[in-house]
Order: structure tokens, then C-alpha cells, then sequence
């Protein structure tokens, strides 16, 4: 009877043991498979880098797309971060530059990334970013101001019900800098 108990308590502590590491594992993989999904499905407002060739693109005059432009911080962050402009309309297919300011309102340097999303969800496939400070890390130097771009275009293929698309950002400090970015 003493090695059944032996046998069901070893059973007990491997179990104990690799149940928590097979769902650490199974966190770890659902951010690739999250950003797969959500590229794939356009769900969550993920946008798209693109390429833009105007003789590729079909510029669709008939129709005007208000594009709302707005932008979060997270607290912690003292960075102003705001869209210079509130509102465009845009023709889908036709090439758009807007630009958003920040300051570091702090007496240190801040490296932030700021994180894009689009809404309606269904829109953002069709929001196609060709150059945005959100591709990258950016270093804030104390109190300099510094004007960060965005050049996009709506695809034409947008559907024809969708009227209004927002873009919103929300910066967020980045914890571990890395040695080449703090020699910046």
C-alpha cells in the first residue's frame, strides 16, 4: 500500500511541476500567433506597412473617407503626444502625409514606442502605412520637441460602407534600452 502512495505521489509532483511550465509555454507563443492571426484576419486594428506605386494604385475619386486622428499615453510617460491635425478626409488610393508632435516634458532622455491602432477593425487591412514613427523605438531628449510623420493611403477597395476610420496610437515608455539606443 506504501508504494501506491509513493507511486500517486509522484504522479502528483510531476504533474505539479509541468503543469505550470506547459502553460508558460503556452503564453509565450501567443504573441506570434496572436499577431499571425490578427495580420491575417485584420481583427484589433492592426495596420499594414505597404509599398506605394501610383501606377499600381486605383485612386477612387467618387468617395471621401473621414480618417480621425487620435493619440494616447500611458501614465508614467512624460511625453506630449498629439495629432497636429484632428480629422482628414482623404481620397482612397491617393498618397497622405499628417504628423503628430512630442515633447518630453522630463530632465531625461525617454525611449517610447508607440503602438497603432485602427478602428473600425475591418478598416485596418485597407489603412496602409508607407513611413510611421511606430515602426520604430524613438528616443525623446529633454524638453526638444521633435515632429513625427506619417505618410499612408486608404486602399480603394475599402468597402464603399465605411466612412470613417480612426487612427489611434498609444505611446509607451520602453523599460529595457537597449546599449545602442542610450548611446543615442
Amino acid at each position: 500500500m506504501n508504494n501506491r502512495n509513493s507511486n500517486i505521489s509522484k504522479a502528483f509532483w510531476a504533474k505539479l511541476f509541468i503543469t505550470p511550465v506547459l502553460f508558460f509555454a503556452f503564453a509565450f507563443a501567443m504573441v506570434p500567433l496572436y499577431d499571425i492571426f490578427c495580420e491575417i484576419t485584420g481583427l484589433n486594428g492592426k495596420t499594414s506597412s505597404a509599398t506605394y506605386a501610383a501606377e499600381t494604385r486605383t485612386i477612387d475619386t467618387s468617395r471621401k473617407v473621414t480618417v480621425d486622428f487620435t493619440s494616447f499615453s500611458n501614465p508614467g510617460f512624460p511625453v506630449k503626444f498629439y495629432p497636429m491635425v484632428k480629422k482628414l478626409e482623404v481620397i482612397p488610393g491617393k498618397l497622405y502625409t499628417m504628423t503628430y508632435y512630442a515633447e518630453n516634458r522630463s530632465d531625461t532622455k525617454i525611449v517610447g514606442q508607440a503602438i497603432p491602432s485602427v478602428a473600425p477593425g475591418l478598416a485596418a487591412s485597407y489603412f496602409k502605412k508607407l513611413e510611421c514613427f511606430c515602426f520604430n523605438q524613438q528616443t525623446f531628449e529633454p524638453k526638444v520637441p521633435i515632429e513625427m510623420p506619417v505618410r499612408f493611403f486608404v486602399d480603394s477597395d475599402l468597402d464603399k460602407n465605411i466612412k470613417n476610420i480612426t487612427l489611434s496610437y498609444n505611446f509607451l515608455k520602453v523599460k529595457n534600452v537597449t546599449k545602442e539606443v542610450a548611446k543615442l
